[in-house]
């Protein structure tokens, strides 16, 4: 009686989405008219959904991670956090943008640069930023925007790239971040949020991914201006996993095969998302950056995802602590 009693579970999922608020809607709203599986998200920073995927552990809130800068998939990946998975749709994502092991993809690349504000720096008598050296400026004190390691991904992907041009020598990657740190207003907890506040004038200049500073010029912002650092510059892949311990776990695997097919790659434009795709069968926007004409550093994302613990720790204790989420 008690099994005939018994409520069916209904074929739903719930994914911790790191990118942003629209994308992530549209994501799951196309995912759930694809395929009839009910879907809904709640929006993460990369170290935010971490942090919540650990801390429910035993009793997983989540069933898919989509969206947000991979190093924190290996972080999780090392906790024992993911469901290692090959998608169906995995030959179709570029050689090296997902994980060997199968328990992460990557579903689009972010490249780091600066969102300048043409007006508010010529109040400072600059022009916009070219390298990273120019960035210490002292005229820019209290007018850099940036996130915090610790919660965004997009802020770890600006201290590794201070990590690769530095040999990979913790101590001077930090000492770059400690110079800068005059110059930042204050320390976000997303890194999307730099570009909106160079676009209010509250900044000169935004440190983030090119797309959302292209999303902000979109918006109605005119005197935004989109440069990267001649000395290379990050990047990030954004991915996709399926969660250990997801409540269900088949519909857990439809999504990532949906989210790694061309036609879910294809969406990102509809709401100003202008991030590269990682499926071979999808061109790149128009509006998007080229990753090939911008001299990137070099990225290895499990090199990266392991020393992220302790490398964000020492910035946390010794530059800045992290931001309280509002």
């Amino acid at each position: 009686m008690v099994a005939g009693c018994a409520t069916p579970r209904r074929d739903k999922i719930t994914v911790a989405c790191g990118a942003s608020e629209r994308w992530c809607a549209m994501m799951v709203k196309r995912f759930s008219d694809s395929t009839g599986v009910e879907a809904d998200f709640v929006r993460l920073s990369s170290g935010e959904a971490l942090e919540r995927i650990k801390a429910a552990k035993a009793g997983q809130e989540f069933d898919v991670w989509h969206g947000g800068e991979a190093s924190s998939y290996v972080s999780a990946k090392i906790q024992g956090l993911l469901e290692p998975y090959r998608s169906r749709n995995a030959g179709e994502i570029r050689p090296g943008w997902a994980d060997r092991e199968n328990t992460w993809s990557g579903v689009y690349v972010s490249v780091l640069g600066f969102c300048n504000n043409t007006k508010e720096l010529a109040k400072r008598g600059m022009r916009p930023i070219g390298s990273w050296e120019e960035l210490l400026d002292e005229r820019l004190r209290g007018g850099v925007a940036i996130a915090h390691p610790a919660t965004s991904g997009t802020a770890y992907a600006g201290l590794w790239t201070q990590m690769e041009l530095n040999g990979r020598d913790h101590d001077a990657a930090l000492g770059y971040m400690r110079r800068l740190h005059p110059n930042v207003l204050r320390y976000n907890t997303t890194g999307g949020a730099a570009a909106l506040q160079a676009a209010k004038e509250e900044v000169a200049v935004g440190v983030g991914f090119s797309h959302d500073c292209v999303a902000a010029q979109e918006q109605g912002y005119p005197n935004l201006h989109v440069t990267f650092p001649r000395e290379g510059t990050g990047y990030e892949l954004g991915g996709v996993a399926v969660l250990a311990g997801a409540h269900n776990p088949g519909s857990a695997r439809r999504y990532v095969d949906w989210a790694l097919s061309a036609a879910s790659q294809r969406l990102g434009p509809l709401v100003k998302f202008y991030a590269p795709p990682t499926n071979i069968m999808v061109p790149a926007h128009s509006k998007a950056v080229d990753p090939a004409k911008v001299k990137l550093v070099p990225y290895d994302v499990e090199v990266a995802g392991r020393a992220k613990q302790a490398l964000v720790g020492r910035f946390s204790a010794e530059i800045a602590r992290p931001p309280i989420a509002s």
